[in-house]
């Protein structure tokens, strides 16, 4: 039985300084798109995760949302002082940020974008990338949780008003990232302190308060931290990167990959060929490969870097890496 299903349009977001339109995508009408939305202001414009809706930020500290299927603004919210904003992956929720003029305001707000309605505040003082968005929705928003003082706080998606209903205690926490697609795990950093090392833990987030780490992972020498999930959330990347190398070798500081499983199997380093920093890691949407961005730059050249991919096997006892295509990018100068 043939499927009656169709793929979704596609639709190009077009950006001028002070403006923004939505054209049609192809195949184009006597070669032409078409306007699905005509020039709209605005500073900002971002879509929800999974495309239902667009997030417009204008000049006048107004946030407009509109239905990305029917191209008509459904709600505009009028935000003093809004320094950032950010849609729910459904696009169900507005989060914003707000400049706090006054000690312990509650400058964070999650709205209802259907109603307008607030449903959640709390207080922030700093707005960072560890820090923003402060609540994490996992992709088909079931999930919801914060980082707060030595915890991880969950909440209730569909009733907001019940507050915190569940909490997980990680003393020394600074990052969290939560598993997305499903929200079945939740990752947390806690920082080098006083001679013992930094770490990335993995908890399960059903009965939180009860929970245990599945997985973990310990080192040295770590500025910054990144905590990337896979689709599926059985594999996490951790990207930790140090502003200087104490050996001495690089003036990009130092960098390492490491690779971590929900089943704990697998909680140790990416092997690389060379040495030399991790520019950047992504998953690809099946979750079954990673791309890694790596290799020491040369002097007024572009770098030449390495680009390798990596497939891993879960379900098997073993861990199968393939690299399946590894270049080293040719270096050269301006003319």
């Amino acid at each position: 039985m043939a499927s009656t299903d169709q793929s979704p349009t596609l639709e190009i977001l077009v950006r001028t300084p002070e403006e923004l339109s939505i054209w049609t995508g192809p195949p184009f009408a006597n070669g032409q798109p078409g306007v699905k939305l005509e020039k709209v202001s605005c500073v900002n414009a971002k879509f929800s995760d999974d495309g239902s809706r667009l997030m417009v930020t204008k000049s006048n500290s107004v946030i407009s949302i509109y239905d990305c299927k029917s191209a008509k603004e459904i709600r505009s919210f009028e935000v003093p002082n809004v320094t950032s904003a950010i849609l729910s992956p459904c696009g169900t929720f507005l989060q914003t940020f707000q400049k706090p003029s006054a000690p312990q305001e509650k400058n964070v707000t999650l709205w209802k974008t259907e109603n307008g309605d607030p449903v959640y505040q709390h207080s922030q003082k700093n707005l960072t990338k560890t820090t923003w968005p402060a609540i994490q929705f996992s992709s088909n928003e079931a999930t919801a949780c914060r980082m707060a003082t030595n915890e991880v706080q969950f909440f209730d998606t569909r009733d907001f008003s019940k507050g915190i209903i569940d909490r997980l205690r990680v003393p020394g926490v600074s990052a969290i990232e939560l598993s997305s697609a499903p929200g079945s795990h939740v990752a947390a950093y806690v920082p080098e302190s006083k001679g013992i090392p930094a770490c990335v833990q993995i908890f399960p987030c059903g009965n939180a308060s009860q929970s245990q780490a599945v997985a973990r992972r310990s080192f040295f020498r770590c500025s910054t931290t990144q905590l990337k999930w896979n689709h599926g959330s059985t594999g996490l990347l951790v990207l930790v990167q140090s502003d200087v190398d104490k050996t001495n070798q690089s003036y990009y500081g130092e960098s390492k990959l490491f690779y971590l499983t929900i089943d704990g199997k697998h909680e140790g380093l990416v092997p690389l060929s060379k040495e030399g920093p991790v520019h950047d890691a992504q998953w690809s949407y099946s979750g079954l490969e990673f791309a890694v961005v790596y290799g020491k730059p040369s002097t007024l050249k572009f770098p030449p870097l390495d680009i390798i991919c990596i497939r891993y096997f879960i379900e098997p006892k073993w861990l199968d890496l393939l690299m399946v295509l590894y270049r080293s990018l040719e270096s050269f100068t301006f003319p």
